[in-house]
């Protein structure tokens, strides 16, 4: 048996110090304090604790991976960082999260990760529905990043993102960072037909109006997003944390395919592939007639005997991934496994996905699941972890130093 996933995380930097040669007419230049605190951020990944669905495991070892095997990711992706922890809570007060409504639970997640309490913030709507953020703390000069996935309610929510980047600003802090793990309106990127409108080009804009200095997306429903905001954009991929999930499997690579549900997947689900043994790709051709709505024509590549893994970005009504999976079973798939960053779990997707089809269903905490909609197949994984390491990155200004974006996957 051969495990799916060969990890090469190891990384090295060598220094030269400027005293090694030293000029004859110029006193020596006295080094820096060994443990600055600007020297002592190298933001290096360590050896992490055991932890299960990104969250603590309690004493007693309960199982906290739901519909999971139990066993803890293998990676920093689930473990908090006790360097960086250490290096926050001693050094640096500049550092801000504050959480909104939507998605409360991985805010808190990602404080944890940096060994911080979420701030405060208090946030309410009036009897006619509008909105009224406070911040309970002062953020004068200091680094702020709101945690805030514009997920259904997506107009609600986005509304709630653009008030509290305004009481931020005219709170004056010193960098506002807008962390949108599920950017909404993202797939009205372009124009299909006449007389249509690009939405996600207009949300970009309400962002940056309001008074964004940066955001921090995660899994964009289309790179040309990036480009619709006129601040930087840091985009993270949530490709990692389903990764070590997998390669926790004792699946052959061999009996592995990676399947697109669709042709625009294409190069999403390849460079999956390369990362699981370089498994071989299959594509399902569909024709939408509307939306929310797919039909399933045929199957490209081969799957007969093989376990399937289908990759998507999100996953809405779960229309085109279940009668993706359905083709898969009848062109003789073992078993077929659907992996997706973001689980909008919209009427009738849960129906669908616990219908038999799927051996597995692999999200991430992108976007809250309800209680309702939890099922025996479904597994949960946190990208907290991932989205905090970004941000302590993001604040130390080390994107270009010892260890780059790129040992994250962020473009």
């Amino acid at each position: 048996m051969s495990t799916l996933l060969h990890w090469n995380s190891a990384s090295s930097s060598s220094f030269t110090s400027r005293n090694h040669f030293p000029h004859p007419h110029l006193p020596p230049i006295k080094p820096l304090p060994r443990f600055s605190p600007r020297n002592a951020v190298r933001c290096k990944l360590i050896e992490p604790l055991k932890f299960d669905n990104g969250r603590a495991a309690t004493n007693q070892g309960a199982d906290m991976l739901i519909g999971g095997s139990g066993t803890a990711i293998p990676s920093f992706l689930v473990s908090p960082n006790a360097r960086v922890q250490d290096l926050v809570n001693k050094n640096d007060t500049r550092l801000r999260i504050f959480s909104g409504t939507a998605n409360p639970p991985l805010a808190q997640e990602i404080a944890c990760y940096l060994g911080l309490e979420l701030g405060k913030i208090k946030i309410k709507r009036f009897a006619d529905g509008e909105i009224y953020v406070q911040l309970q703390e002062s953020v004068r000069g200091c680094d702020v990043f709101l945690v805030q996935p514009t997920c259904p309610p997506a107009n609600e929510n986005l509304m709630e993102l653009l008030i509290m980047i305004d009481a931020c600003r005219r709170a004056s802090a010193k960098n506002i960072t807008a962390v949108i793990p599920y950017f909404g309106y993202a797939r009205a990127d372009r124009k299909t037909q006449g007389r249509e409108s690009i939405a996600a080009k207009l949300v970009a804009n309400l962002i940056t109006e309001a008074g964004a200095n940066r955001v921090l997306a995660c899994d964009l429903h289309s790179g040309q997003s990036m480009g619709y905001f006129d601040i930087p954009v840091d985009h993270v991929y949530g490709q990692p944390v389903i990764l070590d999930y997998l390669a926790s499997k004792t699946i052959c690579s061999d009996d592995l395919v990676v399947v697109s549900p669709d042709v625009g997947g294409v190069a999403r689900a390849r460079a999956f592939a390369k990362k699981l043994s370089d498994a071989p790709l299959a594509i399902v051709d569909k024709r939408r007639h509307g939306h929310n709505v797919a039909e399933v024509m045929n199957l490209i590549g081969d799957v007969k005997g093989k376990v399937a893994v289908m990759v998507d970005d999100m996953i809405d009504t779960a229309g085109t991934i279940s009668k993706g999976a359905a083709l898969l079973h009848q062109e003789g798939a073992r078993e077929v496994y659907a992996c997706s960053t973001h689980a909008v779990f919209s009427p009738p997707a849960i129906e669908r996905l616990s219908s038999g089809l799927f051996q597995e269903v692999i999200i991430t905490n992108t976007i809250p699941v309800a209680e309702q909609n939890y099922f025996p197949q479904l597994t949960v994984l946190s990208v907290a972890n991932l989205l905090g390491e970004t941000v302590w990155r993001v604040h130390d200004d080390c994107s270009g130093g010892i260890e780059p974006y790129s040992s994250l996957g962020i473009d």
